[in-house]
C-alpha cells in the first residue's frame, strides 16, 4: 500500500525510525524495481549538521515545503533521497537500503538494479552492496535530482510502500559525514538491526564502539 502523505507529517527522528522495513518502488520502463529501506538519517532546521541549517535557497525549496515532499541534492556529485517531515526544515535522508522482491517487483528487477549501478570497473555489483549508500541507492533505482526534486511520491511511477513489516530491533547512533563541530555528536542515524551487516557503516563491528555509549539498540 503506497503511504500517504500524512504519514511523513512527524517528527524527522521518529519518521526515520517508521520509515525503516518500508520498501522503495519505481517504476523503471515499465518495470518495477524495489529495495527495503534499512538505513536512515533524521536532520533538523535548528541544528548545524542540517542543509536547511544554512537558509533557504531556491535549491534547499523542498526542505521548506510540506511533509512528504522529495528533497534530492548532489552528495559528491550523485544524486541522494530525502523526505521532508513535520516542521519547516526537517527531513529524512533514506541511507541505505537492500533489494527487494515480490509478487509486484518486476522479474528481471534485480538484473536492471545491476545494470543501472554496476562497479567502477563496469562490474556486475553484488545485491548486497548494490544500495548500499545514499547514491548507490539512487543510481539502483535511477532516482534523478532533476526529475524528483520538490516533487511528490507518484504511485505510477516512484512510491514507499507499506509492507507490514517492521525491523524487531533499531541501532541508533550518529550520523555519518557530518563534520567537527557541526552537531556532529547527535545520534540521529537508525539502522534495522537484522540488516546491520549492510548498512553504509555497521555499529555493531566497529572497534572500541561500546553499546550504550557510541550507539543503542531500541525496539520499534
Amino acid at each position: 500500500m503506497m503511504i500517504q502523505t500524512a504519514f511523513f507529517n512527524c517528527d524527522a527522528c521518529l519518521l526515520a525510525r517508521k520509515l525503516l522495513g518500508k520498501v522503495i518502488r519505481r517504476n523503471y520502463h515499465g518495470h518495477w524495481l524495489a529495495a527495503r529501506i534499512i538505513e536512515t538519517e533524521a536532520y533538523y532546521l535548528q541544528e548545524k549538521g542540517s542543509h536547511a541549517s544554512l537558509g533557504y535557497t531556491a535549491k534547499r525549496k523542498a526542505l521548506f515545503m510540506p511533509a512528504g515532499t522529495i528533497y534530492m541534492y548532489y552528495a559528491r556529485g550523485k544524486d541522494s533521497l530525502n523526505i521532508s517531515s513535520k516542521g519547516t526544515g526537517n527531513a529524512v535522508l533514506i541511507k541505505s537500503a537492500f533489494p527487494f522482491s515480490d509478487t509486484l517487483s518486476s522479474k528481471k528487477a534485480l538484473s536492471i538494479m545491476q545494470q543501472l549501478n554496476p562497479t567502477a570497473s563496469g562490474d556486475i555489483r553484488p545485491a548486497e552492496k548494490l544500495c548500499r549508500g545514499q547514491t548507490l541507492l539512487c543510481q539502483a533505482l535511477n532516482l534523478k535530482v532533476t526529475r524528483w526534486d520538490q516533487q511528490v511520491f507518484d504511485a505510477n511511477r516512484f512510491y514507499i510502500d507499506d509492507i507490514n513489516d517492521k525491523p524487531e530491533k533499531i541501532i541508533q547512533t550518529t550520523r555519518l559525514g557530518i563534520p567537527a563541530g557541526r552537531d556532529e555528536q547527535l545520534a540521529y542515524r537508525f539502522i534495522d538491526h537484522t540488516y546491520s551487516r549492510y548498512c553504509t557503516e555497521n555499529p555493531l563491528t566497529r572497534r572500541r564502539w561500546v553499546e550504550g555509549k557510541q550507539f543503542w539498540i531500541i525496539t520499534p
